[in-house]
């Protein structure tokens, strides 16, 4: 039965791998979007991934629910979450509740350095699966670069072997250099996507450049700035400027710039009002003098800092429930 079971999801897998392909002129290209149409980019290893999704971090497992709900409702296709968000559960049963056909939908998750590890990463993999009650995982990351990442990655290559995964990702791993040339160098199936934090302050041209010529996609965390940054992009002039010749808000005008300069973005957001607001940027487009004008405002200022060794001292002791 358990034979049974692996054949049917590297089936599914397969599918939706041949379904990416029909009718696609060329790697890379956004040739469809979906029913809000946000623009969907071919990953490098041939999968189509909606650019615009729904960030979860710090909502609790019913927020996130219901904010998977109203997002679903309003067109996202796309809901990033992580084990160390502790909300998945509630991811899970918004996919199952919403209606949509779940080959519709794009779920991302993380791994947590604790779970890192070849032969304990893929039964981490097994509970994320179970707590999202899904069968398969649409993009998988390894959320921080510290700890056995090498390990973790070699098990994440057997899941996507075994159908319960698709796409693998690497998160934070603009840390050093060292992390990011640790892992290209010990894999088998490249990373689609790079996290990283991501805004008009800190536009991150040297990792943009550093990724390209493995064709891996940058994700945005942080779009908008995120608590730490007190709304700083909110209020900047420039943007407003923009905003008001548009009749938007200044958040729509940042979501926009992500969208027009080819990243992937993920808002976070609970409020209903803030879902809607955030995905309402497709029926409008920035000038190349607007884009030009949002360029211009590169600091590369970051608003979470925390350093590499800092980072291993806390979230190696960081154990998670299941």
């Amino acid at each position: 039965m358990k034979l049974l079971r692996n054949m049917k999801k590297k089936i599914i897998v397969l599918f939706l791998g041949l379904l990416s392909f029909m009718n696609t002129p060329s790697f890379g290209q956004n040739t469809r979007v979906t029913v809000a149409n946000v623009p969907m980019v071919q990953l490098n290893n041939g999968i189509f991934m909606p650019r615009f999704g729904l960030g979860t971090f710090m909502a609790s497992v019913e927020d996130c629910k219901q904010a998977c709900l109203v997002a679903f409702k309003n067109g996202y296709r796309h809901i990033d979450t992580a084990h160390a968000y502790m909300n998945e559960r509630g991811v899970g049963e918004a996919v199952k509740e919403c209606g949509v056909p779940r080959e519709e939908i794009w779920i991302t998750s993380k791994l947590w350095p604790t779970e890192y590890g070849e032969g304990k990463t893929l039964e981490a993999i097994d509970k994320m699966l179970s707590r999202l009650q899904l069968d398969y995982i649409d993009l998988l990351y390894v959320h921080q670069p510290v700890g056995d990442f090498v390990g973790a990655w070699k098990d994440m290559e057997k899941a996507v072997e075994a159908g319960k995964v698709r796409a693998l990702g690497i998160s934070n791993f603009d840390a050093s250099d060292e992390v990011f040339r640790t892992i290209m160098d010990n894999v088998r199936i490249k990373p689609a996507v790079l996290q990283i934090e991501c805004h008009p302050y800190a536009q991150r041209l040297e990792m943009r450049e550093k990724v390209k010529p493995y064709g891996i996609l940058v994700e945005c965390w942080f779009p908008l700035g995120g608590a730490m940054s007190n709304g700083a992009l909110l209020k900047d002039p420039a943007i407003l400027e923009i905003a008001e010749a548009h009749g938007k808000s200044a958040a729509q005008i940042i979501l926009r710039w992500h969208i027009q300069e080819g990243f992937s973005v993920i808002p976070g957001a609970t409020n209903p009002a803030y879902i809607k607001e955030n995905i309402g940027i497709f029926d409008f487009k920035l000038s190349d003098a607007e884009m030009a004008q949002m360029r211009s405002l590169n600091k590369e200022k970051r608003f979470f800092n925390m350093p590499l060794g800092e980072k291993a001292d806390v979230y190696l002791k960081m154990q998670l429930p299941d």
